[in-house]
């Protein structure tokens, strides 16, 4: 039971809602789902009501406000409101519950429920009774998917002259939380006190008045009830359904989609072509359409389905995508056509003639909503004029700075208005983004001529035509768009995969946002983009038109109802592929070529597959198969394939008692069954395949070794009685192999992989000479020649050894992560240096050029570099490896060899040239190098100045500001890893060469407004004690190469243990060195030496992202 306690409240519980006893209360209701709740006007809380006529469990249909405006409302099951009542009888005796006959609103039942309630209160031995009332949705149902969104009050109705009892609820009904109310709506002694009125010959009469949104995971038939359907979301892909219903809406843009070609696009990379589909669905289909073709198209992930983005970086984003694809096609030009708007920026000096115009073209306006009414405040703020003065004046070229004013005036509006309302904006408390849900007011019609240059040749009248809404805050909520889909003010709710009818207060003023103390809108639900339509182009471009199927090309229509029928007859095949089975079939040409061990690798080897009924009988099977391989029956005999118990799989002879068996039957149950597949030899196509005796022959497999190439050639299959001799098949073996008839051979038996024996006395029959005689044994054959002991692997056993040891191993290139490496087939029993050789001849460089690194075992990456010593083989390097995981290791190029790398420390580092441009910087002295060691090193990499010193220096950099430079005959070994800290190298300038008693170095660092705002190149500055501060702001400006306008910018300002004092403009400062002097801690102690900031703004300060949130981008 789900209910609200009265004065009882535990934070974050549905369960516990706070109760509403008069009209200007707010009932606060925790959000379950991430959606948007918009209700129709519900009647004032309080009163008698009279109007409603009603009987136990009848309904009182109520007007809807603007009913002579806008088309009847869903037929009645689907209605969106609805009043009830039920006459509890009895009441005085009532002991269980009480449940009213189910009413129909949104296609789900509701009743009421009532029930007496007792409750103890502190004192245990007191017991207080009330009437528990509930409202109570599709409670009978046992789908565990369904949800409705519903707002309701509550009404115990007075039967005589004073007013109702009533309370107000928001919820998310749902298979677990399908009732919600009050377990003490009124104590059980106002309600039987007969004062109060609220009972009548010992009866009381409970109301209910519903607003309800369309509901989720029930047969909500959208077509029907609406003429249109919605899009399935994929995870939290709302925020693009949205968009797509209104672009799909926007019908001149749908023709030109259509129009676009797209004949021989790749169904899977095809941006356009995907959004035929879906725009061809919306128009066809009599269910919810999916969107993954078309966010496979974009080159998304499937994380990025479950990744909410902006719905307005997406409009931008989606329609640069279609504009560019629509070049150099019939419908070039149609998006600017559309949406392209323009405007003149400019900058008027007020003092000086002087004047810059530019422009612009847009295809959108972003409009404040932060402390603005409406949309025309907005506006007014858009085209507001600026005043640049003070440190802001306008560089006016030849007139220098001047005081200027700067703004923006449109010329031109386009026939579909975009307004993105700037409802997410930058906190500087937070430094985050945060969500501005104060109303704001949008019209149905609006007029923008005020805000025109001049005068179109039409007026800049607009009619609302979609409004696209989002609840929630800035870390996510859900997106729903309110449609009026020809203009004429009839509105529709798409919400994912539900389209409702809905009036026009819940298009438009219940998304105003503000609506805190409202409880039939929920909490920060407010529009967030609106599309007006220009009503003078509704007839020029016919933007609104309907579009039929003439408007459809043939060829995409054809295309598409292809695909959609391929499409079914996958669905037919998986839900009837419990009834198939798959045979795969493996015929004697594809085992040439094949050199490992077995007859084939099953992993790559790729089968001839057959889908066959399981009920069809093995003569049936056959059938298909003659057919499908065009030999006779009698010309085919299978041999289906089974594991031995040494792990190898071979070809056994197949056991058929009855030809009229089931395939099911004599494949023993597999539904997936491999088999070879013996053919008649082609150049006998008029005869049958010899006989086989199970009981005497056995099925044997050939191969030859050449111990010169390496290699193993299959030379086919033979029949033999098991009483043959094995010298009784050399001559057969050497017509197969090409070999003069009476070669000597030496003949082995491939047992297993790393077994293959030699028979040594091939008088012997079969049964004696080899294993365990079974059909499938291989038997392999080489010439027996004494040269053969020259070969790296002499013997056939040799090879199969060797091969037992190979492993395919991948190489990648540390220094690139996108790097797919190569492969190559090495030995496990390989040294490092036999790797590092074969790497090396790869890629044609020195082995000792080369570092390798183990892969991680947790994840893909390069782990702990290898040293070149290391003794293990490769086999022990892989051996961390999990047995499916790629067998992959990194390497990178080095400039020195690796047995000296391992003796040196790597060391980075950024050298900073005379310019304060950075670069990244990695150096190899020995460990136990000192400073000077390290700078000799960097002279070898290092481009220094024409004239300057040749001298180098080594210094820490902390935040942006440089804290010490290092003595030479420091050594190396103090100087720890920190990632705080920065090593920089430079070029000693030729001033800070030799210093006077009266000079020093004073670090000049940049920051913007805050001390801990650090940013830039920091450098050292020589000063003179009593010099003017001008002369210091000369050297500042000759170091960082930059203009007088620009130093005018720039605040000087002295900065001692983090508190900053700016040297004043208005007087003539002369540097006193004690004011860089360190100063001295209470305690003894030296405080860091004071540096000199610049303050001014950051111009290369990248933008914040949430770090969850990438951009979005369409990669196709």
């Amino acid at each position: 039971m789900n209910h609200c306690q009265e004065n009882e409240r535990v934070a974050n519980e549905p369960e516990d809602m706070d109760t509403q006893e008069a009209p200007e209360d707010t009932l606060q209701v925790p959000e379950v789902r991430s959606g948007d709740n918009n209700v129709g006007d519900t009647e004032d809380v309080t009163g008698d009501n009279e109007g409603h006529v009603t009987l136990n469990g009848d309904i009182a249909n109520e007007e809807t406000e603007n009913q002579e405006t806008e088309e009847p409302m869903e037929e009645d099951g689907s209605r969106s409101e609805a009043t009830f009542s039920y006459t509890v009888q009895n009441i005085s005796r009532l002991k269980e519950t009480s449940l009213s006959p189910s009413i129909k609103v949104r296609n789900l039942p509701w009743k009421i429920m009532a029930m007496p309630r007792s409750s103890h209160g502190q004192d245990r031995d007191r017991t207080t009774k009330s009437l528990g009332f509930f409202l109570q949705s599709n409670a009978d149902s046992d789908s565990q998917a369904w949800s409705c969104q519903a707002s309701a009050e509550l009404r115990l109705r007075n039967q005589k002259d004073g007013p109702d009892h009533v309370k107000r609820i928001q919820h998310l009904f749902y298979c677990k939380e399908n009732d919600w109310g009050f377990s003490h709506f009124i104590s059980w002694n106002d309600l039987m006190d007969p004062e109060k009125g609220y009972v009548k010959d010992d009866s009381i009469i409970l109301e209910v008045q519903v607003v309800a949104d369309a509901p989720h995971g029930v047969s909500w038939d959208s077509k029907k009830l609406t003429g249109y359907v919605g899009l399935k979301n994929q995870g939290a892909t709302c925020y693009m359904n949205s968009l797509l219903q209104c672009l799909f809406f926007t019908n001149k843009l749908r023709k030109a989609v259509y129009l676009m070609p797209t004949e021989s696009d790749d169904s899977t990379k095809s941006v356009p072509l995907a959004l035929q589909r879906v725009f061809y669905e919306l128009q066809h289909n009599d269910k919810a359409v999916g969107t993954k073709k078309l966010t496979k198209s974009f080159g998304w992930e499937t994380l990025d389905s479950f990744m909410q983005h902006d719905v307005q970086e997406l409009c931008r984003v989606l329609l640069d995508n279609i504009e560019s694809k629509m070049k150099a096609t019939c419908v070039e030009g149609t998006i600017p056509q559309l949406f392209e708007g323009k405007m003149i920026s400019y900058i008027k000096c007020k003092h000086v003639n002087y004047e810059s115009v530019r422009t612009e073209p847009f295809y959108d306006i972003q409009l404040n909503i932060k402390g603005k009414k409406n949309v025309y405040e907005s506006f007014k703020d858009y085209v507001a004029k600026e005043t640049m003065d003070g440190e802001n004046k306008y560089d006016a070229g030849d007139n220098g700075l001047q005081e200027a004013e700067k703004g923006v005036i449109f010329t031109q509006f386009p026939p579909v208005l975009h307004l993105q309302l700037m409802r997410f904006q930058y906190d500087p408390v937070t430094d985050s983004n945060v969500k501005i849900n104060d109303r704001y007011e949008f019209p149905f019609k609006l007029n923008l001529d005020p805000f025109l240059k001049e005068p179109e040749q039409t007026p800049a009248d607009y009619t609302l035509h979609s409004v696209l809404v989002h609840s929630g805050d800035n870390h996510g909520g859900h997106y729903v768009g309110f449609i009026n889909p020809r203009g004429d003010g009839k509105w529709c709710k798409f919400d994912d995969d539900v389209v409702s009818r809905c009036s026009k207060n819940e298009a438009i003023d219940n998304n105003f946002g503000g609506h805190d103390d409202d409880l039939s809108v929920r909490h920060c639900t407010n529009a967030y983009m609106l599309v007006y339509i220009r009503d003078s182009c509704k007839g020029m471009f016919d933007i609104l038109q309907a579009v039929t199927d003439d408007d459809i090309p043939d060829t995409l229509k054809k295309r598409l109802q292809e695909e959609k029928r391929l499409e079914a007859q996958r669905r037919k095949e998986k839900t009837e592929a419990h009834l198939y089975m798959t045979m795969q079939v493996l015929s004697e040409d594809q085992l040439y070529g094949h050199q490992g061990n077995d007859l084939c690798d099953f992993d790559k080897i790729k089968f001839r597959e057959f889908r066959v009924l399981k009920s069809a009988t093995f003569k049936e099977v056959m059938g298909i198969l003659s057919q499908a391989m065009g030999y006779r029956e009698d010309q085919l005999r299978l041999w289906p394939f089974s594991q031995r118990t040494n792990q190898t799989y071979r070809p056994t002879v197949l056991e058929l008692d009855e030809p009229g068996k089931s395939i099911l039957e004599v494949s023993e149950g597999d539904s997936s069954w491999t088999v070879f597949l013996e053919t008649q030899h082609p150049e006998c196509p008029d005869t049958v395949l010899p006989p086989f005796d199970k009981e005497t022959d056995v099925l044997l497999f050939l191969k030859m070794y050449d111990p010169k190439a390496k290699r193993v050639s299959y030379c086919g299959h033979v029949y033999a009685p098991i009483s043959t001799k094995i010298n009784q098949l050399i001559p057969l073996m050497c017509e197969r192999a090409g070999y003069p008839p009476n070669t000597r051979l030496a003949i082995y038996e491939e047992v297993k992989p790393n077994m293959t024996e030699k028979i040594p006395d091939q008088s012997l029959q079969l049964d004696k000479a080899l294993d365990e005689l079974m059909d499938g044994d291989i038997l392999v054959f080489q010439g027996d020649d004494p040269d053969n002991s020259h070969f790296d692997l002499p013997t056939a056993r040799d090879y199969f050894r060797d091969l037992y040891y190979r492993v395919e191993v991948t190489f990648c290139d540390k220094a690139n992560p996108s790097d797919t490496g190569f492969a190559l087939t090495l030995s496990q029993k390989m040294n490092y240096y036999s790797v590092a050789k074969a790497v090396a001849d790869y890629l044609e460089t020195d082995p000792m050029l080369l570092q390798f690194f183990k892969s991680q075992g947790h994840r893909d990456g390069p782990g702990h570099p290898l040293r070149c010593t290391y003794e293990g083989t490769l086999r022990e390097l892989l051996a961390t490896l999990k047995p499916r995981q790629p067998k992959k290791l990194y390497y990178q190029r080095l400039s020195i060899k690796i047995n000296e790398l391992e003796n040196k420390r790597p060391f980075k580092c950024v050298w900073v040239n005379p310019k304060l441009k950075e670069e990244e910087l990695v150096l190899y002295p020995n460990k136990t190098d000192t400073v000077r060691d390290l700078l000799r090193e960097a002279h070898k990499y290092v481009q220094l100045s024409e004239n300057g010193t040749g001298k180098l220096r080594l210094m820490d950099v902390i935040s942006n500001k440089i804290f010490q430079e290092h003595k030479e005959d420091t050594s190396l070994e103090q100087l720890a890893n920190n990632t705080s800290k920065t090593y920089r190298i430079e070029e000693v300038p030729l001033d800070h060469g030799s210093l006077g008693e009266d000079e020093m170095l004073v670090c000049v660092a940049h920051f913007q407004k805050e001390l801990f705002c650090t940013f830039g190149t920091p450098f050292l500055l020589r000063i003179k004690d009593g010099e003017a501060f001008t002369d210091v702001k000369e050297r500042v400006r000759d170091q960082l190469d930059t203009s007088e306008k620009e130093m005018e910018k720039i605040k000087f300002a002295i900065v001692v243990m983090g508190r900053q004092s700016y040297i004043p403009e208005e007087t003539e400062y002369h540097v006193d060195l004690k004011d860089f002097q360190p100063q001295t801690h209470s305690g003894g102690t030296q405080q860091p030496r004071p540096w000199l900031g610049l303050d001014h703004p950051n111009k290369n300060k990248r933008p914040r992202y949430n770090y969850l949130e990438k951009p979005i981008k369409i990669l196709n």
